[in-house]
């Protein structure tokens, strides 16, 4: 049978050969780790498929439902801070006092150690035990949170931000690893999509919940930090109560481990920060944001070359010269780009428009609906070959979305979102978990060691790619929004008749407020103005939307391109053997066997 087309994010015929080539030349091998406790007597289907994986035993039905409950818990749990931070950021800086840029400190807080926490959680498994760093990653996390309802200042404020990062790495995780105990060993593809899909519940989920606990507390921001403690301590507590089957404990940590992490960690808070205050300092008017990138990329060309030339890497630096990870990385990131058109776009939007968390409510119930049935029936219709046209019509989702909202006006309210941010949602929740397993098949290719590195790639590029998405539309959107308001008040002209009755009328509204002709005038011209600027901002989140229907439209193309090339190739490569063989071509596509976009199910329980 001639061999059959490999995804788009891999590595063409020719190029898998020389990669075979080169892998077959004798290169030093690292010794095994020694293990740190004996092995059970596991039966073959109990076996983790390697060290930090838990086993995977019979459970009666009871458990396996447990199980499942505590994943969704502790899913919602890493994640739920954040979201609660980023749908009442308004609030909270008012009520503590800050600014514009003091805000999105948190924010930039909790991605920083988030991000840089996945450099160790694949380790701190395989020595330690998942269970042992979840348990300080949460208890951490509820102590700050209760000191912070305490104290109550802008430095607690960014502590527990801090540790609700490093709690979200290991819930993160912790639910994976649970939601594959809830079911037999033969459904694992399906619960890793679900396992992959609960974090992302919990900015919607934030939304819908945030007008109760406001509404306790007279608007007060400590219920939400109740609520996040209160959260964080229920994890702990069915962490510790439901413990996950043991699995290898080996020693796998080195010394340079910890030097690689320490060149890596600040670098990447460099980057981080300057995502996030870039567009609000501006990129070409703060020198500091400069210094922080000429800052991180020293760091990170320090943690290379080490990381090249160690026999045991942290981060398998070999495998980035792979063109086959080169797009991968790519489409990871503009996926986790499309996705923040709704966070960028329509919450901005009709925020903008003076729309607060209680009238969003309705519209992120919806979000949260179409992000369940996403995840759901990605779940569901999972295959090792459905696994692209999952991902393929997740961007057409995001592309009809886009070219649905990119006519909004200024009268456009919430309920005019409805369609078009659930077909997003939707979208939203389809693509995490197969764009997950073509990493996993790429990474397990090349051997175990190669799954610490696609850990912390496959969350950079979510995770950055988020905030390089939010910095990128906000910023289109600024500059939109001021040659939309220089175009607009320069035709404002008094002589105008229109202009100046416009003027009259936004004065007279005011006769009974101010008596002076004059400042009533000078009133009703500002109104105008206010107005003029308004409706450059709907434009300019015009543009926005269109801005991502284009890009999301573009990257389709580009991956049916990809597809249709590597198609070719293996067809004519398909045919040359056959004619080496003396034998005709089959004349229909090949099918696409499950080891070339997918692990064998045993193999992805490892992800972190």
């Amino acid at each position: 049978m001639p061999p059959s087309p490999a995804p788009p994010f891999s590595a063409s015929a020719q190029q898998q050969q020389q990669q075979q080539q080169q892998q077959q030349q004798p290169q030093p091998l690292p010794a095994a780790p020694p293990l740190l406790k004996p092995i059970p007597d596991w039966q073959e289907h109990e076996k983790p498929s390697m060290p930090g994986s838990p086993s995977m035993p019979w459970h009666p039905p009871w458990r396996r439902a447990a199980y499942a409950l505590v994943a969704v818990l502790v899913g919602i749990t890493g994640a739920l801070g954040s979201g609660l931070v980023t749908a009442n950021l308004p609030l909270l800086q008012g009520q503590l006092g800050l600014t514009p840029s003091e805000g999105a400190w948190l924010s930039a807080a909790y991605v920083m150690v988030n991000v840089t926490a996945n450099l160790l959680v694949f380790k701190c498994r395989q020595q330690f035990g998942m269970r042992w760093f979840a348990e300080v990653g949460l208890g951490i996390y509820a102590m700050l949170a209760l000191l912070h309802l305490a104290v109550g200042g802008f430095a607690t404020t960014l502590m527990v931000r801090a540790a609700s990062g490093l709690a979200g790495a290991a819930c993160s995780t912790l639910c994976l690893l649970y939601m594959l105990q809830s079911m037999p060993r033969t459904h694992t593809g399906k619960m890793l999509v679900i396992g992959v899909g609960i974090g992302q519940l919990a900015a919607p989920l934030a939304w819908v919940v945030s007008p109760a606990l406001l509404n306790q507390g007279a608007g007060s921001w400590h219920n939400l930090y109740l609520f996040e403690t209160g959260l964080a301590l229920c994890s702990f507590a069915a962490v510790v109560m439901l413990k996950l089957p043991p699995g290898m404990q080996t020693r796998v940590f080195e010394k340079l481990d910890f030097l690689t992490f320490g060149l890596m960690a600040p670098a990447v808070a460099m980057v981080v920060a300057v995502l996030v205050q870039g567009y609000l300092h501006w990129w070409l008017d703060t020198p500091w944001l400069a210094w922080l990138l000429v800052a991180a990329l020293v760091l990170v060309t320090v943690a290379v070359l080490i990381e090249h030339h160690r026999l045991n890497p942290l981060i398998q630096t070999r495998w980035f010269a792979n063109d086959a990870t080169l797009r991968f990385v790519l489409g990871a990131l503009i996926l986790r780009f499309l996705t923040t058109e709704q966070s960028v776009g329509a919450v901005n939007f009709l925020r903008a428009q003076g729309m607060g968390p209680d009238q969003l409510q309705p519209l992120f119930a919806v979000v949260l609906a179409g992000m369940v049935i996403g995840m759901l029936g990605c779940s569901i219709t999972f295959t090792p070959k459905t696994l692209l046209p999952q991902i393929l019509v997740s961007i057409v989702l995001f592309a009809v979305a886009g070219l649905m909202d990119h006519h909004r006006t200024s009268l456009d309210r919430p309920q005019d979102f409805y369609l078009s941010q659930f077909l997003l949602s939707v979208g939203a929740g389809m693509f995490m978990g197969p764009l997950m397993l073509i990493g996993i098949g790429q990474a397990l290719k090349n051997g175990p060691a190669y799954m610490v590195t696609f850990s912390v790639m496959f969350s950079v590029t979510q995770t950055l790619g988020g905030l390089m998405g939010s910095a990128l539309l906000n910023t289109y959107q600024l500059h939109r929004e001021h040659e939309f308001s220089a175009s607009l008040v320069a035709t404002l002209d008094r002589t105008d008749p229109l202009v100046s009755q416009r003027i009259a009328a936004q004065g007279a509204a005011l006769s009974g407020v101010i008596g002076d002709p004059t400042l009533r005038a000078a009133q009703g011209a500002a109104q105008l103005a206010q107005v003029a600027r308004r409706e450059s901002n709907v434009r300019a989140y015009n543009d926005v939307f269109m801005f991502s229907a284009v890009t999301a439209i573009a990257f389709l193309l580009w991956l049916m391109a990809l597809l249709g090339r590597t198609a070719w190739a293996q067809r004519r490569e398909a045919a040359r053997t056959a004619a080496g063989r003396g034998t005709r071509p089959p004349p229909g596509p090949v099918e696409v066997p499950p080891s070339s976009t997918a692990p064998p199910s045993s193999a992805v329980t490892v992800q972190s």
